[in-house]
């Protein structure tokens, strides 16, 4: 177990510098990065020079991009053109999308996979038929779209949950959450219920029930376990889409999270922030890819990592 995690992690470094580096490039070597930092004015000569000579824009690309990595080895983020830290502004707003992610992680896995359970339990039953046609209408709904009802029904009109989370409590954010959460539960709900059919039919399962298993134990114990190992790999790598694709969600709910972050990074054309916001969203992809790597094993005994 220990050479496979060393393996993984060894595996991960050339994804951590070829990612990092195509999304460097594609920020700082399409065009000047310093053109349109003073408006519709041009910038004075001593402004340009000092912001070419703090990214070191004025060496190769390959190198830029090393030294930048080097910054980021050492904590330093860098500022952005205004002057203000961005590892400052990450370690603030990093708290506030954990929390959103984590209500809707919550959601998504509770009620996703108890959905999917119950409805590969009644196949073709009312319960399957009701779990499918929900589903599809919440995959056919654009998100701002259910965000926005949601925010006018649950947030104003009803006035159950807050309609904004500025200050980013957890009582605040938990409308958001749902919203987040929603999309991924019924992609939850669907392949719970499609794993759970198909391993119903297995012979491990036939195998289970002429031993005379119960079958509580016989679904709960063997069929669950298995059925569940396509679902943990999409709720480990869906950790890392809900911190960077947040955007939506967090522009109508006024949430000062990374997700917002993003948006103003890219509307002000800030390449400091939006390299280092990438980079650290690339860590957390890995990262939990490696844990759901590590969960298989104990999932399914037959999965070995030597």
């Amino acid at each position: 177990m220990i050479a496979y995690i060393i393996r993984r992690l060894l595996q991960m470094i050339p994804v951590v510098f070829g990612t990092t580096f195509l999304i460097y490039a594609m920020v700082y070597s399409l065009g000047d990065p310093t053109v349109g930092r003073c408006g519709e004015r041009p910038c004075s000569p001593a402004y340009v020079a000092r912001l070419r000579a703090e990214y070191n824009l004025d060496d190769p690309l390959l190198v830029q991009y090393f030294k930048y990595m080097g910054k980021i080895a050492t904590g330093d983020f860098g500022q952005t053109f205004n002057g203000v830290d961005i590892g400052a502004e990450l370690l603030a707003r990093w708290p506030i999308t954990m929390k959103l992610a984590v209500i809707a992680l919550l959601v998504e896995a509770i009620i996703g996979i108890a959905a999917g359970v119950l409805a590969g339990l009644r196949k073709g039953g009312f319960l399957d038929s009701l779990v499918f046609v929900s589903t599809l209408a919440i995959i056919s709904i654009p998100v701002f779209v259910l965000g926005s009802v949601a925010q006018l029904v649950f947030g104003v009109r009803l006035a159950w949950l807050p309609p904004t989370a500025t200050a980013g409590t957890w009582h605040q954010l938990l409308l958001p959450g749902i919203v987040l959460g929603t999309l991924s539960m019924a992609y939850i709900a669907r392949l719970t219920r499609n794993s759970l059919v198909e391993n119903l039919g297995a012979d491990y399962v036939r195998t289970a029930k002429a031993k005379g298993l119960t079958w509580r134990r016989t679904v709960g114990v063997h069929t669950l376990r298995n059925s569940l190992i396509p679902v943990i790999t999409f709720i480990g790598f869906d950790l890392g889409a809900l911190m960077g694709g947040a955007i939506v969600t967090e522009r109508i709910f006024n949430v000062q999270g990374i997700g917002g972050y993003i948006w103003h990074s890219i509307s002000t054309k800030d390449g400091g922030a939006i390299v280092a916001t990438v980079t650290l969203l690339v860590l957390v992809y890995l990262i939990m890819s490696l844990l759901v790597d590590l969960l298989y094993g104990a999932l399914d005994p037959r999965i070995s990592h030597d």
